[in-house]
């Protein structure tokens, strides 16, 4: 079960195979991490650059903005009983796409503080989860902090 950080959440359900032009077994431009539940300091943030020339539209139904072709991070993650929330927060307006390990797509576009995406996997799974962060307005890139939380929302 989902369940959205904010209140504007534009959340995309597709199998797999559906319309996917990204690459969810490439190399991440941002590396990559391995947290088990529980794991501290939380949240885990990265700091690394979103957006892209690709159309996330073209990924899933439901998602927007613009991405790269490439996972801009990896995270595997050890589930336990505690929900798993990924944040967003730039400068630009921004979307978060991420593929997770049940083979489906989730997006979102402000969820969570200001215009920045935010979502919130109430069961995870363990697992791996390719996240890629999208500039709404267009192609090119964003500076953006990805939080990976237990407890913190935003």
């Amino acid at each position: 079960m989902i369940r959205p950080v904010g209140t504007a959440l534009c959340l995309a359900l597709v199998a797999a195979g559906a319309g996917m032009t990204q690459s969810p077994d490439e190399t991440p431009g941002a590396g990559e991490a391995y947290l088990m539940a529980g794991f501290t300091p939380d949240p885990y943030q990265v700091e690394l650059t979103g957006g892209g020339a690709v159309e996330a539209a073209a990924m899933a139904t439901g998602c927007s903005g613009f991405i790269a072709a490439q996972p801009d991070f990896v995270l595997s993650y050890n589930a336990g009983t505690m929900p798993l929330i990924f944040t967003v927060q730039a400068r630009a307006d921004t979307t978060l796409a991420i593929f997770a390990p049940d083979g489906n797509w989730y997006c979102d576009d402000d969820s969570g503080p200001g215009l920045n995406p935010s979502l919130r996997f109430e069961a995870p799974q363990s697992g791996r989860y390719d996240i890629w962060v999208g500039k709404l307005t267009g192609p090119g890139d964003v500076p953006v902090r990805l939080s990976v939380s237990e407890l913190h929302g935003q």
